[in-house]
């Protein structure tokens, strides 16, 4: 297979799979080796805007995340000192390029695009969502509606699947290489694809019987059924992954360094309790801010993007 996705300036090839190793643009340095960009130590190079941004992955509706994350912002606010603005992206593409090109200095990149963001926009995530307990994740879910005659995997031969985009881990990377490694089923010549944007755009397509199956990530299944966006008897779940990571938070690798301190400090100070991030985020199990590094919990990512042959031409 060999599919070929253009975002602005930044084209992501899947190609056969040559297994190559995850390298940072030319734009950046990593002398400390942990595949993240280092900081520039030429101070003119440091950002110190006026108005912090911030963008949540457009994993569902943006709209639907302004009002949520508000308490955040208002802490991150009074933490660095700085009015901080909510940016509603509607693409992956849109966020990437936002922080390559210097618009966007806080944000959270979904599963997939983690690697992306780190490679070609200078992302570096040093934070994810987990529950009380510490533990984190999701796991990728095919699903399909109640009558559609499919029962495994294998039943997709011949029907309509749905993938949210290229960038998205649970919604393309993963099942696309489970599909093809372990039941031979490949794009176009097996089954016709078709891409809805959007998790939540997937799990409706499912759920109107617009999509025979769709891969979806079951966190925001959870949390749209919390909602009452649907209902858990509109779908049925046939396959469940392994736990994946999830959303990992991060600076623009440039934003000054005091503010990158206190950004972070912003993360893992924030009290979840009576605010909308507690309701809103609780529906799937998350509790708090916990400390990551790219290097240590997006191996696997790593792993399957190999795998695919992914290679990332930032230009």
């Amino acid at each position: 297979m060999k599919m070929t996705a253009t975002l602005t300036a930044i084209a992501v090839v899947l190609a056969t799979p040559s297994f190559a190793e995850f390298a940072l643009s030319d734009r950046f340095v990593d002398n400390d080796g942990d595949l993240i960009a280092d900081i520039p130590t030429d101070e003119s190079q440091w950002l110190d805007p006026a108005t912090l941004v911030f963008a949540y992955t457009p994993v569902e509706d943006p709209a639907v995340y302004a009002e949520v994350w508000q308490p955040f912002l208002d802490h991150m606010s009074e933490v660095t000192g700085k009015p901080v603005q909510f940016f509603p992206v509607q693409s992956n593409a849109a966020q990437i390029e936002a922080m390559r090109a210097g618009r966007l200095h806080v944000a959270g990149f979904n599963t997939g695009s983690n690697p992306l963001a780190v490679a070609c926009a200078g992302f570096r995530p040093f934070a994810m969502m987990a529950r009380e307990d510490g533990s984190f994740g999701y796991e990728m879910e095919i699903i399909t509606y109640p009558g559609s005659g499919i029962t495994d995997i294998a039943d997709i031969a011949g029907r309509t699947m749905a993938f949210t985009a290229e960038t998205s881990n649970s919604g393309f990377k993963a099942p696309s290489a489970l599909l093809a490694a372990e039941f031979g089923l490949e794009a176009d010549r097996d089954f016709t694809p078709a891409f809805s944007g959007a998790h939540d755009n997937s799990i409706l397509g499912v759920a109107n019987r617009d999509y025979d199956a769709a891969a979806i990530a079951n966190s925001v299944r959870k949390r749209m059924e919390a909602r009452n966006v649907i209902q858990a008897d509109q779908l049925e779940i046939f396959y469940t992954s392994d736990t994946f990571p999830t959303t990992g938070y991060g600076t623009v690798f440039n934003l000054h360094p005091d503010l990158q301190e206190k950004v972070a400090e912003a993360f893992f100070s924030f009290d979840w309790t009576g605010t909308s991030m507690e309701e809103e985020f609780s529906n799937s199990g998350e509790a708090q801010f916990i400390p990551i590094t790219f290097q240590e919990n997006w191996s696997v990512i790593r792993q399957i993007d190999a795998a695919m042959g992914v290679e990332y031409n930032c230009q």
